[in-house]
């Protein structure tokens, strides 16, 4: 076994095949064999074209221009094929879906087995194994492009854990989770890293790993910033790198704690009759002063397809000026419910009304003049060779382009240095934004966001809620689809829980919050401000 199992030195990558601009820029970086590090960092900082570099995906995949050494497992990755270096390092990309191609998830998990040529009694028991300590038994008979993001999500990790690397890499691994597949996916990640495998995840979302991780590096503009143990780490300043800070150790730093507290747990632990200050406690949003227009009915609609249930029953109403939010665990039906309201599905029973009209009597493609979409994988809405492109096309293809408006969401989406670029060479958090300003050009009265935090960075987070609450200032309807419930709880005045096709609950975040027995039908857990101040 090598001293390191990942040794960098001064690497540089630019994806062009001339010398910059680099993404990565003088990077030198070590890791130890059983090391569980994480990497973060601002959107574009470089998290993903690192992590690339780890299974030789670049060079030999990108192409482009690449400087400085990458050895994996004591081999250069330069002078190895991709095929060489897959027993040592696997690798769960941040687009699950586009690692999935077969027609069962047995077969998805069995596929990497195969490969390595494993007798078929080895085969049946990994994948058992895999898809126990991943909470995917149920889904092992069904066609992976038929699941919900999160499932598919699930699948492409027990894929990867199944053929044992020495070395496992997750891009963004818990952005399309619900919070009860976050803690199995986490004590799968824990379980493997013990038994001796290294463990590297690139995330923003730092509640859900720091208290794991034994490391942190920090990147920005593709050189590493800070590198240390977490409670080290996050005792600097490191919004200013993109990351926003878990609320346990915000409180902890305000009120002097010598050890940082990583969880609410340790918070409590350490400060059992603390008041913890009142200024950090999350301001709930406010219904419209103003009682709007109606702009969506969903009057109880059910959805059955190969005699499965999917919807049951679901009814709700949505007004100018409202923004909603619809939270629940994995394959509870949320995405189901989108395609319902811009007519991609049509109820089996009951009905939805746009703008008062029947989604059963309407074209697609008059809905799409009133209902904007931005769907959970933002690469299944592109069609266009540019950014600029991209964002314009429906505007044109609905005849309402306003140029000020277009060249406004550019801004407020800071996609200004992108308008040339191929939205598919993009980062996954730029692809998000991208896709944003695209479903908000034709100006819609609904605006549909699928997930939209997935991805993004403190200060993308900050300038998303701005945005949210100046739409709904102009009498913008918006429906949030998200795990985020932190992000829900600051900017969606009303809740509706999703369970097993059904609403559960409904009232504002922390009304639904309180509401035990649909929380834990729901698979959701509170957030840390509901734990702390409700």
């Amino acid at each position: 076994m090598p001293t390191f199992i990942i040794k960098i030195e001064q690497l540089r990558y630019a994806y062009q095949k001339k010398a910059g601009p680099w993404v990565l820029d003088g990077l030198n970086l070590k890791i130890r064999p059983y090391e569980y590090l994480l990497i973060c960092g601002a959107s574009g900082s470089g998290k993903s074209t690192l992590c690339r570099t780890f299974n030789g995906l670049i060079p030999h995949f990108y192409g482009g221009t690449l400087q400085g050494d990458v050895h994996i497992a004591g081999l250069t990755t330069a002078n190895q094929t991709i095929s060489n270096l897959f027993v040592h390092v696997g690798m769960v990309f941040q687009n699950s879906e586009a690692q999935l191609f077969n027609r069962t998830v047995s077969h998805e998990i069995a596929f990497g087995l195969e490969s390595l040529g494993l007798p078929s009694a080895e085969i049946s028991r990994r994948i058992t194994e895999t898809a126990e300590m991943t909470n995917i038994v149920d889904l092992l008979p069904r066609n992976p492009h038929e699941l919900s993001g999160g499932e598919q999500q699930l699948v492409s990790i027990a894929a990867i854990l199944a053929t044992r690397p020495q070395l496992i890499v997750l891009d963004e691994p818990y952005a399309n989770l619900d919070p009860t597949n976050v803690k199995q996916v986490r004590m799968a990640l824990k379980s493997i890293q013990q038994q001796g495998i290294t463990v590297v995840i690139s995330e923003h979302r730092l509640p859900y790993t720091v208290a794991d991780v034994q490391r942190m590096v920090v990147l920005h503009q593709g050189r590493i910033i800070l590198d240390g143990p977490p409670d080290k780490v996050l005792n600097q300043d490191v919004e200013t790198f993109g990351l926003t800070l878990p609320l346990a150790v915000h409180v902890g730093q305000r009120i002097g704690l010598d050890q940082l507290p990583l969880n609410v747990t340790e918070l409590k632990s350490a400060v059992p009759a603390q008041p913890f200050p009142s200024d950090l406690q999350p301001v709930l949003p406010k219904p419209p002063s103003t009682e709007g227009a109606t702009v969506l009915v969903v009057d109880r609609i059910s959805f059955i397809i190969n005699k499965s249930t999917i919807l049951n029953d679901v009814s709700f109403t949505l007004r100018q000026g409202e923004c909603i939010a619809v939270v629940g665990a994995n394959g509870a039906g949320k995405t189901t419910l989108i395609k319902h309201l811009n007519g991609l599905n049509r109820p089996s029973q009951g009905q939805v009304k746009v703008m008062g009209q029947d989604t059963r009597q309407t074209k697609v493609s008059k809905l799409a003049r009133h209902v904007g979409v931005a769907f959970q994988n933002p690469n299944n809405q592109f069609f266009k060779l540019s950014v600029w492109d991209e964002i314009v096309v429906g505007a044109k293809a609905l005849d309402c382009y306003d140029e000020a408006w277009l060249k406004e969401l550019v801004r407020l989406f800071h996609l200004e240095p992108l308008l040339n670029h191929a939205p598919y060479r993009l980062s996954g958090g730029e692809k998000k934004r991208v896709a944003f300003a695209a479903a908000l050009a034709a100006k819609p009265s609904i605006f549909i966001m699928d997930e939209p935090t997935s991805g993004q960075d403190w200060h993308f987070r900050r300038s998303l809620g701005n945005l949210l609450s100046e739409l709904r200032e102009l009498g913008q309807a918006i429906l949030l689809i998200t795990h985020d419930l932190s992000f829900a709880e600051q900017h969606a005045h009303r809740w509706l829980l999703l369970a097993e096709g059904q609403i559960v609950a409904e009232g504002s975040p922390w009304q639904v919050m309180a509401n035990e027995t649909a929380m834990h039908r729901a698979n959701l857990e509170p957030t840390e401000a509901f734990q702390l101040y409700a």
